[in-house]
């Protein structure tokens, strides 16, 4: 089988780009997935991520584990990453963030061409259709819905008015003139009469009302086991299909989409890599690159939590199940309710240190119990707060474990391994506490799980490295630059190779301040255009 265009990886990033390169009818797409479509009704109902996220049993899930941390008492860490089409976007908590304008005039200071803020911000305007309508910073004509959210539960005000009890400020649009604040997130929600209220995942936007184009070929349960290369051209995939082996050839460009763990790692299943990498494992190297799999960055996440007597929350008990069949009624009817939440329908930016110049922390409030990514179950109801932070200085990295192609990579974020990183995550930690006890949340308050008042740092330390593990945004292992380490150049193109490129998360040369699905859905509406040759829109200041 022959195609233009061979994408390895349908989620958010490859999900955007089948879709725009198939708008060409003269160009053909073939579009490789480990997992399915990416339809079922626990995609669909946002809720249906408590279900998806533990990985017992793996369901739209790859549910990948680190080595042992050091900087985490010895723990493997847990990766939940996003198995089908509409990748992780399937099941994440939806949150619509683009990061701070000055992550991406760091890019471009780094020497990434082109990828400035004022030049990227067409891009996250084209894909958006804003709930709220277009504006100087947003679009409302694109295929990925941006919505307020449905029914935000009455704790989630509570928590925006403790915040300003100890005079935060609050934002309505993290997205807009300022970052920093206290506020609602907005959500890739459907906000149409006939999905209102459903998930809006990269699959859902872009790929599904797209996918009987005859010109895109959409093979999901593929998975890619090896780019073959003809000298340093890559020509072709070979992927797995229901106990089959098979090849598909590559007029124009093979662009690998699987994300800061896959995509490294068939990079260096392929021999393309560092030599020490790939050798050990008796794969013939193709082209020595040592960036692959390097500069792995994620945001480490410290969760606080609290029983409460409110059963207005996600929760185990009598009360929580007659609630939770009202709300499925409810949300099947007219897409509001419970089962529309996010989870994490608050959200704050800020500094621990008020003369930094943009917010260092991140936080994710929580209408249940988080802990240990819905993996250790409480009985009751209650509420969670997770705090980050959004630049982390640790940085670890993707590997081989295995020459099987089966098999799951090394992954190894080397957490804490920068001091500074504790000592930031530690005031984070205090400062979301200190909102937690404010008198607003007084009447949802009934007994905290872990912490206490009066610690100590020692205490707080020995908490954090107890209990932190990702709040899932590992991003870098390809990173896009023009220093020794880069993998891709500013058009994302694999060095010293032709015909290949990467368009993921993986291309991020630093990890920006917030979640990444919206940036990664931008990057492949910027690639698309650089892949057709069309010229980028102008910049917007």
């Amino acid at each position: 089988m022959k195609f233009d265009y061979v994408i390895v990886g349908g989620g958010s990033a490859g999900s955007t780009l089948a879709a725009r390169l198939s708008e060409d009818s003269s160009a053909t797409v073939c579009l490789l997935e480990a997992g399915g479509e990416g339809k079922s009704w626990l995609v669909r109902a946002p809720a249906g991520v408590a279900a998806m996220l533990p990985g017992r049993p793996k369901i739209n899930n790859w549910a990948f584990n680190t080595v042992p941390q050091a900087g985490l008492y010895g723990r493997r860490g847990y990766q939940p990453r996003g198995k089908g089409l509409g990748g992780s976007s399937a099941i994440n908590a939806m949150l619509y963030v683009r990061g701070h304008r000055s992550d991406y005039d760091d890019w471009a200071s780094l020497g990434c061409e082109g990828w400035s803020y004022d030049e990227v911000l067409p891009y996250f305007m084209r894909s958006e259709a804003n709930e709220r309508g277009a504006d100087a910073l947003h679009g409302a004509a694109g295929p990925l819905h941006v919505s307020d959210q449905k029914s935000p539960r009455p704790i989630s005000h509570a928590f925006i008015q403790a915040a300003s009890e100890l005079q935060f400020r609050t934002n309505n649009d993290f997205n807009g003139p300022e970052q920093e604040g206290v506020g609602l997130y907005q959500v890739t929600q459907f906000h149409s009469r006939e999905r209102n209220g459903e998930r809006c995942s990269a699959a859902a936007a872009y790929l599904h009302p797209n996918s009987n184009r005859p010109n895109l070929t959409i093979a999901t349960k593929a998975h890619a086991t090896k780019i073959v290369f003809d000298r340093k051209r890559a020509r072709s995939v070979r992927y797995r299909a229901r106990g089959a082996e098979v090849e598909v050839e590559a007029n124009r460009e093979i662009i690998l989409c699987g994300g800061a763990f896959n995509s490294p790692q068939l990079l260096q299943l392929s021999g393309v890599g560092r030599l020490e990498d790939i050798q050990r494992h008796g794969i013939p190297m193709t082209h020595e690159l040592p960036g692959v799999g390097q500069n792995l960055r994620d945001h480490l996440d410290f969760t606080l939590a609290y029983k409460s007597k409110d059963t207005d929350l996600f929760g185990i008990g009598a009360a929580g199940t007659v609630n939770l069949i009202k709300h499925i009624l409810q949300w099947r009817k007219d897409g509001t309710g419970l089962i529309a939440t996010p989870f994490a329908e608050v959200g704050a930016f800020l500094k621990t240190d008020p003369a930094l110049s943009r917010p260092d922390i991140q936080l994710h409030f929580v209408i249940s119990i988080v802990d240990d990514h819905v993996r250790k179950l409480h009985m009751g109801y209650g509420y969670s707060c997770h705090v980050c932070v959004v630049r982390p200085r640790s940085t670890g990295e993707v590997f081989l474990e295995s020459a099987d192609p089966m098999a799951a990579p090394g992954i190894d974020p080397r957490y804490l391994s920068n001091p500074e990183d504790l000592q930031v995550l530690m005031k984070g930690a205090k400062m979301t506490r200190a909102i937690l006890e404010a008198p607003a949340m007084a009447k949802y308050r009934h007994k905290e799980i872990y912490t206490k008042d009066g610690m100590s740092d020692d205490e707080w330390e020995s908490h954090i490295r107890a209990r932190a593990d990702t709040i899932y945004h590992p991003v870098g292992t390809c990173k896009m630059g023009v220093d020794a380490m880069a993998v891709v150049d500013p058009q994302l193109r694999v060095r010293g190779l032709e015909g290949l490129r990467v368009v993921d998360a993986s291309v991020f040369p630093t990890l920006i301040g917030g979640n990444t699905n919206a940036p990664t859905i931008m990057i492949a509406e910027k690639a698309a255009d650089m892949i057709q040759g069309k010229p980028a829109p102008a910049a917007i200041h």
